[in-house]
């Protein structure tokens, strides 16, 4: 790979295909980095007592998508040494043990990019306009984040 080729990127994406692990980490990979820091959110088979189905998300893409472009900016500003930022998130149905989202960072060293990573989810999670239903057996739920902060200001 040329020197020049490798400049930092973003990688976001939105699909209701499945999400692959080895595509978000093969983005991310740079010969200026020893770490590359993966997060793997995936569909569980309960929830309180209940059987889980399968997972609905939907989501305002366009502010999603903005809204993750912010994360990314602000994790560049935390951390200066954080290569390529990698968020797939899917949409759709995704059934249990298939990835919601997976985030990838790379990073010359660990801490960075776990630290990245760890601040990615968190913030997603609590900022970005993607809805969850739960599927089970006999009925289903919308679910809010608990670190969602328009949900938790109605309180």
């Amino acid at each position: 790979m040329d020197d020049s080729e490798d400049v930092p990127k973003d990688f976001i994406k939105l699909k209701s295909e499945k999400l692959s692990v080895d595509e978000v980490s093969e983005l991310v990979i740079s010969p200026y980095c020893g770490a590359v820091s993966l997060f793997i959110g995936t569909t569980r088979n309960n929830f309180e007592g209940k059987k889980v189905i399968h997972l609905e998300y939907e989501a305002y893409t366009s502010m999603a998508e903005t809204e993750i472009k912010k994360i990314c900016r602000d994790v560049r500003q935390k951390w200066p040494s954080v290569q390529h930022i990698a968020v797939h998130h899917r949409l759709g149905v995704v059934p249990v043990t298939e990835a919601s989202v997976i985030i990838a960072v790379s990073s010359p060293h660990r801490a960075e990019s776990l630290e990245a990573v760890m601040y990615c989810i968190n913030t997603l999670k609590a900022s970005v306009p993607i809805w969850k239903k739960e599927i089970y057996e006999d009925e289903y739920s919308w679910k809010e984040n608990k670190e969602c902060f328009w949900a938790n200001s109605e309180k």
